[in-house]
């Protein structure tokens, strides 16, 4: 089952069938909105406003992960995020769709994990999405549209306010490439979870180090949303068209090669409070 989070200006996902609305209880609290189940090309597909109805919820207010827990509890196997994001890189310009393949998290006060509170795990981050599912997106941004870029480092920041010039060039000498607010802990919780993870990044500026443009705004960013919002959609009709990938990362049990707590001393609190993300350990050990 595909699921679909729409960032800043994807609040829904139009040419959906048989559409209802779920209304999810998590034990980390409801989700950012209902979730919308529906079909796409025979697909099963379940989509989340990230932002909640109306764009309600700052990056750093997101109920991570209650969203990722959520898509998890419907039966979610791949996850696309659809990240709105700036460049630090001239070749890559507003309206580029960017596929990246590796994150710098620089946020500081979001819960990261599943694992605490009488449980411990220590998941593989080297490589946040899932190669099979972050090819499969690649090709479908080819086919909508000329400005795809393969690749790339995504420096996730706090916010919810844009940088300030020095931090623009601090991460520009770090070599990332797009900057946004959304992607973690998002790609963090989505491993622990068991899920193919993959983001759609696409370019709505050039944040602030650029001498000859503008300076980000949110003026700036909504001029070419429109756009973007465009290229988001039929990327995933394209992916629900062609279906979805096989995994061959280990995405589906990566939580389960990874708990250090003894099963013995998990308490049933513990137990019932992950019960669908260690249901893939139980899977694992037969």
């Amino acid at each position: 089952m595909l699921g679909v989070i729409g960032g800043t200006g994807l609040y829904d996902l139009p040419g959906l069938d048989d559409v209802e609305t779920v209304d999810v209880d998590t034990p980390f609290g409801a989700p950012s909105a209902a979730l919308v189940r529906g079909t796409l090309s025979g697909l099963p597909v379940v989509f989340l406003a990230r932002h909640g109805h109306g764009h309600r919820i700052n990056p750093s207010e997101i109920p991570f992960q209650a969203n990722i827990y959520a898509m998890k509890q419907v039966g979610v196997t791949h996850l696309i995020s659809v990240n709105a994001v700036g460049s630090l890189r001239e070749d890559l310009p507003p309206r580029t769709a960017v596929v990246p393949d590796q994150i710098i998290d620089r946020t500081v006060s979001r819960p990261r994990t599943f694992f605490e509170n009488g449980i411990v795990a220590h998941v593989g981050m080297a490589d946040p999405f899932c190669s099979s599912f972050r090819a499969r997106i690649v090709d479908a941004a080819r086919g909508a549209q000329d400005a795809v870029h393969d690749g790339g480092t995504y420096i996730c920041i706090e916010g919810p306010q844009f940088s300030t010039r020095a931090e623009s060039y601090l991460f520009r000498q770090w070599g990332a490439d797009i900057i946004g607010m959304t992607a973690m802990p998002e790609a963090r919780l989505a491993r622990e979870a068991g899920l193919c993870y993959g983001s759609l990044a696409m370019v709505t500026d050039f944040d602030v180090w650029h001498e000859s443009e503008d300076d980000v705004t949110i003026e700036i960013v909504t001029r070419v949303l429109a756009a973007n919002i465009e290229t988001s959609r039929n990327v995933i009709r394209s992916i629900s068209d062609s279906g979805l990938p096989d995994c061959d990362n280990g995405c589906a049990t990566a939580a389960a090669s990874s708990l250090t707590t003894h099963d013995d001393h998990i308490a049933p609190e513990v137990r019932e409070r992950l019960a669908v993300i260690l249901k893939s350990r139980q899977d694992a050990q037969g």
